[in-house]
């Protein structure tokens, strides 16, 4: 064990599995008012007969939120957002390198097809598991304080115990597939991007393995995922935020929305996605890569006392 380095030694799927949720829980926390910005642009507009424009871009979105509805409006949904995290990231990006691992039979040859199947079983999976923590966190974002200071829902534990009384068990895992197929997009073009990108930078020798490098391939990941993810992820959003009976089925959602506003609806709320998903891969990345690091150290470090 004399001589061994934390950067020799591969950290276990425990560790990914953990670290995963921590940095992205980070990741959420810091970035969280730009998401709930990009849900009230995405929804704008899908009731009928609402020609008025209430939120213009991100920034604008952000001031007028926090001017009548207050600084804490920004957050709403955050404890759903932190149990999404927790379980999700956790599946999504904790368990890739095992998926891959799986499908090549473990060898550490991976080609592109591997990690694509890869990203999308863990993607997919992820979703099955943890879908109701989406939907509240999507409906907490969502939700506009009433004229007589009432909210839709008041907690979150509130919110699984109303969506699960008055929608039933379907409610909580309303917009699954839809989900599943964003999931499934954003964790193949985010996983296998910043993946890519990360081993080019480093077999050519462009940079070491270190916080420039991370912060490359998390920013390259993050604007390739918005271009490709964001039509599925506004119709996920209007779908799952949606009175119940308003649409059929998350296809009929897509329909509607092109019927009634156009093909630019799918690309509402671009901006703000892509600040979110850009700063979110940056900050989940560059974290979870130190913490993967921290805590492969501490294990070698105990070993070594051992």
């Amino acid at each position: 064990m004399v001589g061994i380095k934390p950067k020799d030694v591969a950290p276990s799927a425990a560790v990914k599995f953990f670290g995963a949720g921590t940095a992205a829980c980070i990741a959420d926390l810091i970035t969280f008012p730009l998401d709930t910005a990009k849900v009230r642009l995405q929804i704008q507009g899908e009731s009928e007969g609402s020609g008025a424009v209430k939120y213009r871009g991100v920034f604008g979105t952000i001031t007028t939120m926090v001017r009548t509805e207050g600084a804490r409006s920004l957050y709403n949904g955050l404890v759903a957002g932190l149990q999404r995290q927790m379980s999700f990231a956790s599946i999504r990006i904790g368990l890739y390198d095992s998926m891959k691992q799986f499908y090549t039979r473990g060898t550490d040859s991976a080609g592109i097809v591997t990690r694509i199947m890869a990203g999308c079983t863990t993607g997919a999976l992820a979703v099955a598991l943890a879908q109701p923590t989406d939907v509240v966190k999507v409906r907490f974002q969502a939700q506009v304080r009433l004229a007589d200071g009432g909210r839709r829902y008041n907690s979150t534990l509130e919110a699984y115990r109303t969506i699960g009384r008055d929608e039933g068990v379907r409610g909580l895992w309303k917009g699954c597939m839809p989900n599943i197929s964003r999931n499934a997009i954003v964790n193949c073009t985010e996983l296998v991007t910043y993946d890519m990108i990360k081993e080019l930078i480093l077999n050519y020798d462009l940079m070491t393995d270190n916080f420039p490098c991370h912060f490359t391939a998390a920013f390259s990941a993050g604007f390739c995922t918005t271009v490709v993810a964001s039509p599925v992820d506004v119709v996920k959003t209007r779908f799952m935020n949606s009175a119940n009976g308003q649409y059929r089925s998350a296809s009929h959602c897509a329909l509607t929305m092109v019927r009634n506003e156009g093909a630019k609806a799918f690309y509402k709320g671009f901006m703000p996605s892509f600040l979110r998903l850009g700063s979110w891969n940056i900050v989940m990345f560059v974290t979870y890569e130190q913490i993967k690091r921290g805590m492969t150290s501490l294990q070698v470090y105990r070993s070594l006392q051992a």
